[in-house]
């Protein structure tokens, strides 16, 4: 593709990159490391070991909205602990309270190998853990820090005592949530020196709650983002003033076959690693930010995957965004790469393919892994007999229509020859099911996990940690399309590992934009 052209100064080699100033801007970068954890009495020290590796706070990790100069206490119903059992640990210096019938509710859903049961036991383990740790009297309020959460200031309450409150005869008496709702309404009124506060993951619940009166909240800790459109997108369009503002003193050289520029403005504290920048005026540029040192930037020139000569097991990109998927999946020192974009936009079909050329051409990689979430779109099937693959298959429709795609391109083998290279690729692609991925180690795999934005961000930590040496990760998904119950665009795992991963040396993204399946599938995306 046709590039600026370059300044006459002398060329320089391109050092190995460095690790960023202390006061290098963008705050978004890596996250800060957690401070020591102190270490409870002796007698206490496995049962809060156990509960303190469980709910150590994330850094972070978003902050409960700030009061009016009045400290408050939080109600937690049952589901915001079966949702997020660390949640005892993300209120900051607010106190919290658990009325007597969230307890019996966690107590009654912890039985079971589901994700609700794991969540319900570990709530139950660091409940314990605290409550081991109080040694005056427990209506004196336990303090929450006493594990090492040092961001955790307040103190916990457990209720007691009957705490009544007449509540309108419409409601029945002995519902679960409507007895929350009488033990916060008797809070609202005996605690005057706070606010009281309901969160509850249950919106008739909160509609209750307000329409009584109280206030209510939802549990917003475990959401990336409030609005998706501020989701990374990996990809920035560059002003048509780029160059004037930025080409002073720029430098550009080759190494390894390919161009880079360093250059020097005020852009450059808005760039992150490994996002893509480009420039389509008179002269096109596309090229990907490689190093940033305060205000200079190392921009390496993208190769051009729309030519049929760099064409990727037979496939060629159909625009920018996919250009520029290729240029990470087919770059070796990228190990974690993520790709969300709408239905036909190609995440599948471009990841196979760059798995396939680096599995059986350039052998980089020694097979590749597919796996997906198995959440049904309508009503279950049931069960499925056969072995492990043979029960993922009704889940793989996908990977099927991609691969008869990538494997119809050659005819000049005819039939057999067809047949003989469809053995071939079956024989690297295993299908695995997340069910058994604990305690897995791949070594030298293409790692795909389709359908990601149905993960939680708990599922997508154990998965990605699968990954060993050599090992590429590759998440694929449309958050628009969640069907996890209670999963939303913002608590995503797939938005979770997005806003995560943004700007490690190693890992990058793009949002693909251009449905390229069918004119058909497009304009059902745009108007449906």
């Amino acid at each position: 593709m046709p590039l600026p052209k370059a300044p006459n100064k002398p060329a320089t080699i391109l050092l190995p990159s460095e690790s960023a100033p202390a006061d290098a801007p963008r705050a978004r970068r890596a996250p800060p490391i957690a401070k020591p954890v102190p270490q409870p009495a002796a007698r206490e020290r496995a049962a809060a070991h156990l509960a303190l590796v469980e709910t150590r706070a994330r850094a972070g990790a978003r902050k409960t909205r700030p009061s009016s100069g009045r400290p408050r206490m939080f109600v937690l119903d049952t589901n915001v602990l079966m949702h997020d059992p660390t949640s005892l640990f993300r209120f900051e210096e607010h106190d919290i309270f658990l009325p007597m019938m969230t307890l019996e509710e966690l107590d009654s859903h912890k039985k079971g190998m589901s994700e609700v049961a794991r969540n319900a036991r570990q709530a139950s383990r660091s409940l314990d853990a605290l409550v081991a740790t109080c040694h005056h009297r427990i209506e004196e309020g336990i303090v929450l820090s006493a594990l090492g959460n040092s961001e955790a200031t307040g103190r916990l309450f457990l209720q007691t005592q009957a705490l009544g409150d007449a509540l309108p005869p419409s409601l029945p008496v002995g519902k679960a949530d409507n007895h929350i709702l009488g033990v916060v309404r008797a809070l609202s009124e005996t605690r005057t020196g706070c606010d009281v506060v309901l969160v509850s993951k249950d919106i008739n619940m909160r509609v209750k709650a307000r329409a009584l009166g109280l206030s209510a909240e939802d549990y917003t800790n475990d959401k990336v983002l409030e609005d998706t459109d501020l989701l990374y997108t990996g990809v920035l369009a560059l002003p048509e003033t780029f160059w004037d503002r930025h080409s002073k003193g720029m430098e550009s050289w080759q190494q390894g076959g390919a161009t880079y520029y360093r250059v020097t403005g005020p852009l450059v504290p808005e760039l992150l690693i490994n996002e893509f920048v480009f420039l389509e005026a008179a002269t096109p540029f596309y090229a990907q930010v490689k190093e940033i040192r305060g205000k200079t930037a190392v921009l390496r020139v993208l190769r051009d995957y729309l030519h049929a000569k760099n064409a990727v097991w037979g496939i060629t990109a159909r625009n920018r965004e996919q250009s520029f998927a290729l240029n990470l999946l087919m770059d070796p020192d990228c190990d974690f790469v993520t790709l969300i974009g709408q239905a036909g936009t190609g995440k599948t079909l471009l990841a196979l393919a760059a798995g396939l050329a680096q599995t059986l051409e350039t052998r980089r990689f020694s097979e590749i892994i597919v796996t997906r979430a198995t959440v049904p779109f309508g009503e279950d099937i049931g069960f499925l007999p056969g072995t492990e693959e043979e029960k993922m298959a009704p889940w793989m429709g996908a990977l099927e229509d991609n691969l008869e795609v990538l494997n119809r391109g050659d005819e000049s083998g005819g039939d057999w020859g067809r047949a003989a290279t469809n053995d071939l690729i079956r024989t690297r692609i295993r299908i695995k099911a997340m069910s058994f991925m604990r305690g897995r180690t791949f070594i030298n795999k293409f790692l795909v996990i389709d359908e990601a934005q149905n993960l939680t961000p708990k599922q997508m930590k154990t998965l990605i940690t699968r990954a060993g040496p050599g090992t590429k990760a590759v998440c694929l998904g449309n958050i628009a399309q969640i069907d996890t119950p209670y999963l939303t665009e913002g608590s995503s795992g797939l938005s979770f590992v997005v806003d995560r991963f943004k700007g490690w040396p190693h890992a990058g993204h793009v949002t693909l934009q251009r449905g390229e399946r069918s004119r058909l599938a497009d304009h059902a995306a745009e108007v449906l």
